[in-house]
């Protein structure tokens, strides 16, 4: 579903969804000063009140550092002069830090040990991951910008379920939060406080206050109406350890004749972690290295590689314009957005309808407005080079 014009964009007044209405220049204005074009989009959840959000700011700073964790810090402050401006969740740290620490030590072994089937189920499955979180948690849960029928949301699920995530709940309302308030102190991965906090630092300290009360007030309605949602939020450990740890595991080596051990050291740990950072890689190098061709005034920027591994989710500084776009990109070239082929796919066969994109005018206004320089509308290798005069005299 294309937005024909530029007096068409989406309304404040329905969150997600496309305006039948006119009052065009209002709608206009409000994407021009809207630095990432959220807060058309996404509402607060007005039934929380005050009370509650107090009585619920109180219940979160309840939580203290442990002692021993509160010695450790202190230890790295005095010893190394590291300061972290928030407490360290040192479950977290250990729990990733193992994760990759263990995954970087046995990583040769997996490539020199096993079979050509373990490597290619292993690239199947963080497809089918990578797929759940870009086209499922991303571009329909959080961002309603196209809409699926029941077959593809339950795949989805099971898909996101493989990444390795926190719960969808979680991950939306975190991602909404992003948009809404990005760098600023409500960011939960805020890219101004340095690469590694935007990677993974942010899940390894305690968040902001200003995030977890803005994470309150996010509407969530849409979200929890879904009943392919409420069920996995119902059985999500058991969906995560399921579709994340042991199907991935017992396929290799029920089927293949892997190793059990091995098989579980290149799916549970080398491709979830692999799965991890490249979404990763969105918030951090996505948001700090690369070109600014649609707003130059935001620091999401076109990221090229970070598109590749991510299947099509670098192309950031467009996608913080237009959030709404199923593509999450300008460009139809499915190299560099495999997600954007498989929903296309799927939309051919019914599975995934009312895919919404801007129109070609209203991009143009945007960048003519905004844009840092660096936009072109036709790919270099098709431009005719012009022979230099003086070389055709010399020869």
């Amino acid at each position: 579903m294309t937005v024909p014009s530029a007096m068409e964009a989406p309304s404040k007044a329905t969150p997600g969804t496309l305006p039948d209405g006119a009052n065009g220049s209002a709608k206009v204005k409000a994407i021009f000063h809207d630095t990432n074009n959220n807060e058309i989009i996404m509402g607060d959840d007005m039934t929380v009140s005050e009370k509650e959000l107090n009585q619920y700011m109180e219940h979160y700073n309840r939580w203290k550092q442990s002692a021993l964790g509160k010695w450790l810090q202190d230890q790295l402050e005095d010893k190394f002069g590291w300061k972290f401006g928030a407490e360290i969740k040192w479950k977290n740290v250990a729990m990733i830090g193992a994760l990759h620490l263990v995954t970087a030590a046995l990583f040769f072994v997996y490539v020199w040990e096993s079979t050509v089937y373990t490597w290619l189920w292993g690239i199947f499955v963080g497809g089918c991951a990578g797929f759940g979180v870009t086209a499922g948690a991303h571009r329909l849960w959080t961002h309603r910008a196209y809409k699926a029928k029941l077959p593809l949301r339950i795949l989805l699920m099971v898909c996101f379920c493989m990444s390795g995530h926190n719960s969808l709940h979680e991950w939306v309302r975190d991602h909404r939060i992003h948009h809404k308030y990005s760098e600023t102190d409500a960011d939960p991965h805020n890219s101004n406080r340095g690469f590694f906090y935007a990677h993974v630092g942010w899940l390894l300290l305690r968040k902001h206050p200003e995030c977890i009360k803005k994470g309150r007030l996010i509407d969530m309605t849409d979200l929890l109406a879904d009943p392919v949602v409420r069920f996995h939020q119902k059985f999500f450990p058991l969906l995560k350890t399921l579709f994340t740890y042991v199907i991935p595991s017992v396929i290799p080596w029920y089927f293949f004749g892997e190793g059990f051990l091995l098989s579980f050291l290149a799916n549970c740990l080398l491709r979830n972690t692999m799965t991890l950072n490249f979404t990763w890689l969105v918030n951090s190098a996505a948001h700090i290295y690369g070109h600014r061709p649609y707003d130059k005034r935001i620091r999401p920027a076109e990221n090229k590689l970070v598109s590749i591994v991510a299947m099509g989710e670098g192309w950031h500084n467009y996608h913080h314009v237009f959030p709404w776009d199923y593509k999450a990109a300008e460009m139809g070239d499915y190299r560099m957005n495999i997600t954007t082929f498989w929903l296309d796919l799927f939309a051919k066969i019914g599975w995934a309808y009312d895919l919404k994109e801007p129109s070609k005018e209203l991009v143009q206004r945007i960048v003519n407005k905004y844009g840092d320089g660096t936009y072109i509308t036709t790919k270099i290798e098709h431009l005719q080079e012009v022979p230099d005069p003086y070389l055709l005299k010399a020869q």
